[in-house]
């Protein structure tokens, strides 16, 4: 008898559908699996005889063939286990056919006939919804995380035993429904606020313009100056996501397997800090079978690299294209894939090898010629594509031990959200989220400049021999410093602000 259930792959972010496909016939007893299996998925053979016979059923002593269709697609990991023990209870006659029409089924099978957690349940369960399936059989631990998506009949399967009653029409497995909206929960503490920041006021004032228009941040100092803590309280300043952003980024955490336990749904901005040994795949993704790196983890949030110079050449230069179009393209002999990638970076140096060139306490130790090499390792389009170039000097003593606290983070965030809420007004209709996402047509419409302005960038221009990207870029963080201002025009002290955040030439 020939049985059909369906089921989904995983292609980069989104879902594609597959026909599982089970026919038992006369011959050596025997599973067989076909249609372009990893090892996981061929591996599920012995996964799925054990629940089956654990569980309280038979498992047919038949030659069984399993296709995977299409079957040009590669099937990885072992979300197929459920799919094609349903199946082969189907061909079996152990369960009706009728009881998986209109039905999508993905779950790991444990050989005691549990039912475990499995990878990209969101996306499989937005794919359901787009294709018209009403009812979706899940790991009962994701059942959370598929009711995200609205419309959706959620069916959550503890074990192989619970799931068959249900498919014999023994007994009703009831659908999921969530006790409480996930988004209306309180969001997390923050891991660092503004206010324990003693000085810095001028860098607090930049990551502010920062968090406002998602602009990219260089901070510049010696050690111990501030920079990695400061970079580490962004977070508590960016405007909470929306619901868009939120589903997003939770669709890139659910395929990579990183969505935390105790929420279906990321509501806090993403923050990643790789460190510099980081490879090339694992910053921008890759891989034989590419899979999302750090710049799409950091999706909606903050990429920060630390003692910036220190990252390979190859795997910085990976990152101009991201920066610049808010995704990448992996290209592999399997076919390309893209992943999104609308981070804000915020990265962190010193000014030389030692630490403290221009120090005025503490003398630099490196020769010139070593100073120029170092600051060398970042290239000149790279730094190009930072609007915010930023100093960070030491921190006097009477600053550090002053009992007076500085401006909490719940204050300036305040102030970005309602920069934010100007530009979510602006670009309403379109597929802009903030100044840092605008184009040249953009730019051309919104960020217009008064005479006196036009001969400010001018004479800009001329003095730092800026490149039209910086031109543009200074536009939009002057946009960005307007909006906090809640200016409805750019002001030439807006622009004079954003001018002065273009990088000067250091050695």
């Amino acid at each position: 008898m020939l049985a059909k259930v369906i089921s989904c792959a995983l292609v980069g972010l989104e879902g594609v559908i597959v026909q599982v496909e089970v026919d038992t016939s006369r011959g050596m007893p025997s599973l067989v699996i076909v249609g372009l299996p990893d090892a996981a998925v061929k591996e599920s053979s012995e996964r799925v005889r054990a629940a089956v016979k654990n569980s309280g059923l038979v498992f047919p002593g038949k030659r069984i063939t399993v296709n995977l269709a299409p079957a040009d697609i590669r099937k990885a990991g072992p979300s197929y286990d459920l799919p094609i023990a349903v199946g082969i209870l189907i061909a079996s006659e152990q369960a009706w056919p009728q009881a998986v029409e209109d039905a999508l089924f993905v779950g790991e099978l444990s050989l005691d006939g549990s039912v475990r957690h499995v990878n990209g349940i969101l996306p499989i369960a937005a794919l359901a919804q787009e294709q018209a399936i009403r009812r979706v059989f899940v790991p009962a631990v994701d059942a959370p995380e598929a009711a995200l998506i609205k419309g959706l009949e959620v069916i959550p399967v503890e074990n192989m035993a619970q799931l068959a009653a249900h498919l014999q029409g023994l007994r009703a497995i009831p659908p999921f429904t969530p006790d409480v909206n996930p988004a209306s929960l309180p969001l997390p503490e923050y891991a660092a606020d503004f206010a324990e920041i003693k000085g810095q006021e001028h860098v607090k004032r930049a990551l502010e313009v920062a968090a406002a228009g998602g602009h990219n941040v260089l901070m510049v100092g010696p050690p111990g100056a501030g920079k990695t803590l400061l970079a580490r309280s962004m977070p508590s300043i960016l405007p909470t996501m929306v619901i868009e952003e939120a589903l997003e980024v939770t669709k890139i955490y659910s395929i990579a397997g990183l969505l935390p336990d105790d929420t279906p749904i990321i509501r806090r901005r993403p923050f990643r800090a790789p460190h510099h040994t980081i490879s090339h795949a694992g910053l921008v993704g890759g891989g034989h079978w590419p899979r999302p790196g750090e710049i799409s983890l950091a999706h909606r949030g903050v990429l920060f690299l630390d003692e910036l110079p220190e990252f390979g050449t190859r795997t910085l230069e990976g990152m101009r294209q991201p920066l610049e179009d808010g995704h990448i393209s992996i290209a592999r002999s399997t076919g390309t894939l893209t992943f999104p990638s609308r981070f804000m970076m915020v990265a962190a140096m010193n000014p030389c090898p030692c630490g403290y060139y221009g120090d005025p306490v503490r003398e630099c130790t490196c020769s010139m010629q070593t100073i120029s090499r170092y600051q060398k390792r970042i290239s000149g389009p790279l730094l190009d594509r930072i609007d915010i170039h930023i100093e960070v000097p030491r921190v006097d003593y009477d600053k550090l031990t002053a009992d007076r606290l500085g401006e909490p983070s719940e204050l300036i965030r305040s102030r970005v959200e309602q920069a934010r809420e100007m530009q979510r007004q602006r670009f309403d209709g379109v597929s802009l989220s903030s100044n840092a996402d605008m184009g040249p047509a953009e730019v051309r419409q919104i960020c217009r400049l008064s005479e006196t302005g036009r001969s400010l960038i001018k004479a800009a221009m001329q003095q730092l021999q800026m490149s039209a990207r910086a031109f543009h870029r200074i536009l939009k963080l002057a946009r960005t410093i307007a909006d906090l201002a809640g200016s409805e025009s750019i002001e030439t002290a807006h622009l004079a602000e954003a001018i002065q955040y273009r990088p000067r030439r250091m050695v």
